[in-house]
């Protein structure tokens, strides 16, 4: 029988270099916080327990990611990587293996990570190491006989390194497996004799090499997948290699990306059979596209399910709406949460819908704004009409029947009915019901007034 795997994440530095109040491990990737990436991991492993290790900021990390079903330790001060993880072990159970993660690595691929939890499961220590064209900063892996192949048996940070140990180009990514009975033991040996004078996770491998423990080394198939974020710079760095992976998948998938450097998702976008998607767009929270959607250039869609054939013009922004099949929306739409288009509907340049339903062939093609509104089929909404669905106070809802017309410029003060078939003329305010099938309108006598003249404008005192 397999040890159950529970994952620790390091995450209670302050990463002074991102020059910001917020911890680091909550600034975003993809709209999601960079530790929230390596929780997703976690759980994609089905670890039986994610013990997440925080600090800096205070409960700021526990409170963003309170709805993950994991444990909080607090590392009141942080004295390295050994000592985070000395604070965690009484949260771990003895008959388990532990992965050790961090916070700030988030585009590790669970892939990349299961061989280690294997070997851990197998009595070996699984760590993860890279070779670097460039290994500065970073841990060098010592094997015996200084061969490639030979066993690994310590690790040498940078600082305390010499100039021989200082050319190895195989370096540690700080991520492995163990027993954690083992890791128990090993962790109460740490010392702090080094140059930064802080207990080293690391020094552990020279601890499995003495009481003969395998140590067993895996590499990623993609350096950038043991990236980590130090800087602004560097989180635009991982986000850039994230954005390209997602646009990757979604071009093997049939998707047509016009440009897909162009390309942000910050969520998950899935997309049917020919789907066209044009430069700058970017989708957020859970979006669907059927087959045939177009998405032309710089728009924006949250939370957003857009049936078969729909095309969206550009600079059109979606948000938590559900827009049906072979409608045309944009260029320069808003659709805002609540509101829900059947099947063929129009929604043109400069309208604002919020809270509507809006049903089969209706068309609302210039300058308006509809709001809280339940609207029939095959209704034709003129330029610059306005339904008033807020009194001060509250809100009240307008409801347009099959066929009706709407001249331009009128303004609908729910809570008002248009019956089917009403046609209200051009310039009409709207306060009470409108019979169906007749023709309604509220305009003011047309009048000259002789001798009226412009105002003239001041000028000013010098």
């Amino acid at each position: 029988m397999q040890s159950k795997l529970e994952i620790l994440i390091l995450a209670a530095g302050k990463g002074t270099r991102m020059r910001s109040d917020l911890p680091k491990v909550l600034h975003q990737l993809a709209g999601k916080p960079l530790l929230g990436h390596v929780v997703d991991n976690a759980h994609a492993l089905g670890a039986a327990q994610t013990c997440v290790v925080y600090g800096f900021g205070g409960e700021a990390v526990p409170q963003a990611l309170a709805d993950d079903k994991l444990t909080f330790v607090l590392q009141a001060q942080q004295h390295g990587t050994g000592h985070a993880v000395q604070q965690a072990l009484p949260a771990l159970a003895d008959d388990s293996v532990t992965l050790v993660l961090y916070g700030d690595v988030p585009l590790t691929h669970t892939a990349t990570l299961r061989p280690l939890v294997a070997a851990a499961q197998a009595g070996k220590l699984g760590l993860l190491t890279v070779t670097l064209a460039d290994p500065s900063g970073y841990g060098r892996i010592v094997r015996a006989s200084g061969q490639a192949g030979g066993k690994v048996t310590r690790i040498v940070e940078h600082k305390d390194a010499t100039d021989a140990e200082r050319a190895i180009a195989e370096v540690n990514t700080g991520i492995l497996a163990v027993a954690t009975r083992h890791l128990k033991l090993w962790i109460a040996t740490l010392k702090n004799d080094n140059a930064q004078g802080e207990y080293y996770l690391t020094d552990i491998i020279a601890c499995a090499v003495a009481d003969g423990v395998e140590i067993e080394t895996h590499q990623p198939a993609y350096e950038w997948e043991v990236l980590g974020v130090n800087s602004k710079a560097q989180l635009a760095q991982l986000e850039r290699i994230h954005q390209n992976e997602i646009a990757q998948a979604l071009l093997e998938s049939g998707v047509t990306l016009m440009d897909p450097a162009r390309l942000d998702v910050r969520g998950t976008l899935a997309c049917g059979r020919d789907v066209a998607i044009d430069v700058n767009c970017v989708f957020e929270g859970r979006v669907l596209l059927g087959d045939g959607v177009q998405v032309g250039a710089n728009c924006v869609l949250r939370n957003v399910t857009v049936a078969a054939g729909t095309r969206i013009d550009a600079f059109t922004l979606i948000d938590d709406a559900e827009i049906g099949e072979i409608n045309r929306l944009g260029p320069f739409s808003r659709i805002r949460p609540g509101t829900k288009l059947a099947r063929d509907v129009h929604v043109g340049n400069f309208v604002e819908i919020k809270n509507s339903q809006i049903d089969d062939g209706s068309k609302i093609g210039h300058l308006s704004y509809i709001g809280d509104t339940t609207m029939g089929k095959q209704v034709n909404i003129g330029a610059g009409t306005i339904t008033c669905n807020y009194d001060g106070a509250n809100k009240h809802r307008t409801v347009i029947g099959d066929d009706v017309f709407v001249g331009s410029d009128t303004q609908l003060v729910a809570p008002v009915t248009v019956g089917r078939g009403a046609t209200l003329g051009a310039g009409t305010t709207l306060t009470k019901d409108a019979p169906a099938g007749e023709l309604t309108l509220s305009r003011v006598k047309q009048t000259t007034i002789p001798g009226w003249t412009r105002p003239v404008k001041l000028k000013k005192e010098s």
